[in-house]
């Protein structure tokens, strides 16, 4: 019930997902007759999905807005949406958990609900940013979840990072980068400073380092680690530098009749780019440190993101994330003391 284009964009991913993906069953949360009058919409889907045993709606009567506190939402509305949904994931009724809505209630929902995995001090949220080389996106986190962080808590979403890119992104050996102000070792504040320092001695990551801003869509780096506010700065700020760039190029492209021919004749070198720069095929962004699978897409998110949401959150499941993650934590806690 959460997004700008919500219910429809959400219904129709849904219904795409549990019609297209093999061995997956969606659960729509939400107001049934809202949900119910999206789904007439697709009528040969749902029949598919129907069909298979695929698809199920579960009424939530109440939602979270997107301009409300997440912490009164979600513990105000019991039964919002987005808290009954993340309750299937604690009852084992459901593995994963996809949201378009407000992502502060998302987090605080799944905190409450979930909790934390034994030994995660602090829940993160990861992005995943395309890079230069073809199929070997970059995991960024903190994103936006913790806004002051300690070292310890760093090297924990390194782990958890570390993780996900294994699982989800199919990256044999991610190598983990510090962002920072350079490269350098003695460079940043006392945090990084110490953070590197923690890093050097985690057995398991393949740390390469301190990254610097430019280095991140290099394709050099598989998972970079820094606080929520930094995290989220970077993020919003590639978005927009996104959308920058496509308004000057459109802009550049309609001045005159040769520039006009031109962007024709680059049309399918155009179409390429967008392809490979499409946020939507990224799966939205995980909180990794809580059970189960959670993924917070974009509040802007179209049916095609709300698909490769679900196919993210099942992936995350199928390759036990969370398990492997509590593994990893528990290998580093037991070990950290002796440096």
């Amino acid at each position: 019930m959460g997004g700008d284009n919500a219910p429809g964009e959400i219904v129709r991913g849904g219904v795409e997902a549990a019609a297209g993906l093999e061995d997956v069953k969606v659960f729509l949360v939400g107001v049934k007759e809202q949900i119910d009058a999206e789904l007439a919409k697709y009528p040969k889907e749902v029949a598919t999905a129907t069909k298979k045993g695929t698809l199920e709606v579960i009424h939530a009567p109440d939602v979270a807005e997107m301009d409300e506190s997440p912490v009164t939402a979600v513990r105000k509305k019991k039964d919002c949406s987005i808290n009954v949904a993340m309750r299937l994931v604690k009852e084992g009724r459901a593995d994963a958990f996809v949201s378009a809505g407000n992502s502060g209630a998302v987090a605080t929902s799944a905190i409450l609900n979930l909790g934390r995995i034994k030994g995660v001090q602090r829940p993160a949220i990861a992005t995943v940013l395309p890079t230069r080389i073809p199929r070997r996106p970059l995991l960024l986190l903190d994103a936006g979840a913790n806004m002051d962080c300690h070292a310890d808590w760093l090297v924990q979403f390194a782990i958890m990072g570390s993780v996900y890119s294994q699982g989800v992104l199919k990256r044999t050996k991610p190598l983990v980068g510090l962002l920072s102000i350079g490269t350098e070792d003695c460079k940043g504040n006392e945090m990084t400073k110490e953070t590197f320092r923690l890093l050097k001695e985690v057995q398991g990551i393949d740390f390469r380092g301190n990254v610097e801003g430019h280095d991140i869509f290099q394709g050099q780096t598989d998972v970079v680690v820094c606080d929520g506010f930094v995290g989220n700065v970077v993020l919003k700020t590639s978005e927009s530098l996104a959308h920058a760039v496509s308004y000057f190029l459109k802009r550049e492209c309609f001045r005159g009749i040769f520039r006009v021919l031109g962007a024709v004749l680059l049309k399918g070198a155009f179409k390429s780019l967008k392809a490979q720069l499409d946020p939507d095929i990224y799966g939205g962004a995980p909180l990794l440190g809580v059970p189960g699978a959670v993924i917070i897409t974009h509040g802007s998110s179209s049916h095609k993101a709300i698909y490769y949401a679900v196919k993210a959150g099942v992936n995350a499941a199928r390759n036990d994330v969370s398990g492997l993650i509590s593994s990893r934590i528990e290998e580093y806690e037991s070990t950290r003391k002796s440096f």
